[in-house]
């Protein structure tokens, strides 16, 4: 059985909205500071861990707009490419980009693809997604980038009325940016 690993860069304050898209609200882009050669060595070394990326829909077209033109960057855009995809959305009618739609409740979906899968189902950003699948307790791993920044404004991944979850602390690590990436699992 795989599992399902929620990957997001998010700042002090909780927010996951557009870290890099300068266009998506005013404070869009605000991860691109923190990125450098030791982040993208970490980010890479991810992506080849995972099997599969599974996408809300806003994420989906975000990613499917700018990878497939992407190269290099130590391997990442090859295996961003390549890998399979799955997109949780109610209006998508088809998808390019080697993905493939998930219709239906995306909760019994993601569960579903737990099951068929034996390696990890990599969540990026996909705000609306990871709603459901923390509602859902559908989380295996939380991976949480934490950046030395506070916006005020925007989504946030923790929003109002989203059961209370104990964590375990896994790993912890501080980049020389002062991004500290935190992994956590559910339980106590």
């Amino acid at each position: 059985m795989g599992k399902i690993i929620m990957q997001q860069f998010i700042t002090m304050d909780g927010v996951i909205q557009a870290p890099g898209d300068l266009d998506e609200f005013e404070y869009g882009g605000w991860q691109r500071p923190y990125v450098g050669e030791e982040h993208l060595a970490l980010i890479v070394e991810q992506a080849y861990a995972a099997e599969a990326l599974l996408l809300g829909r806003k994420t989906y077209e975000s990613f499917a707009a700018t990878w497939p033109s992407a190269t290099g960057m130590r391997g990442l855009a090859d295996r961003m490419n390549c890998m399979p995809k799955f997109v949780a959305s109610r209006s998508l009618s088809h998808a390019e980009w080697n993905a493939t739609i998930v219709h239906g409740d995306a909760a019994e979906e993601a569960a579903k693809l737990k099951q068929e899968f034996s390696g990890d189902l990599l969540v990026v950003g996909s705000g609306d997604l990871a709603q459901t699948l923390m509602n859902h307790h559908l989380i295996d791993e939380y991976r949480l980038w934490v950046h030395p920044l506070i916006l005020g404004r925007g989504q946030r991944l923790f929003r109002e009325g989203i059961e209370m979850a104990a964590m375990r602390l896994m790993d912890s690590k501080t980049l020389s940016t002062g991004v500290a990436i935190h992994i956590y699992q559910p339980g106590n």
